[in-house]
């Protein structure tokens, strides 16, 4: 897997006077069946979240509110996005190395997963996921 496999998909937006609505279904508009939905909130500035890879499991992030950047690592590559309009979800695919930092104040990061929570399908060592990339 490369971050050039990670890209950015517009979610529907429905334009409203009385304020605007975007929705999301499994496999239309997520690339994938969401199994789990977790959200962060209330990251101090000067912190970061993540700073792992999944084995098997997509992710798919949207920020709600605020902004923040996602930077991500396939082993050879860089990349960073930045994410500030919530009708924007990000696509993470397994064995990328990804990090959310830069948080404004207020941000919410809503994440859909692929799979449940397995601890065993994270890599939270760098030098471990260097290793399996090898293999």
């Amino acid at each position: 897997m490369s971050v050039d496999n990670c890209r950015i998909i517009e979610l529907p937006k429905i334009h409203d006077p009385r304020g605007n609505l975007t929705f999301m279904e499994s496999n239309r508009h997520v690339p994938f069946d969401i199994k789990r939905v977790f959200y962060l909130y209330d990251v101090p500035t000067a912190s970061d979240r993540g700073a792992h890879a999944h084995k098997e499991l997509h992710q798919f992030l949207i920020c709600l509110s605020g902004s923040f950047d996602v930077a991500m690592d396939d082993g050879t590559q860089k990349r960073t996005v930045h994410l500030n309009r919530p009708w924007l979800g990000l696509h993470i695919p397994p064995m990328i190395w990804a990090s959310e930092i830069n948080f404004d104040a207020g941000s919410v990061c809503l994440v859909l997963a692929s799979a449940p929570y397995d601890e065993s399908d994270y890599y939270r060592d760098y030098n471990d996921y260097l290793a399996a990339l090898a293999k």
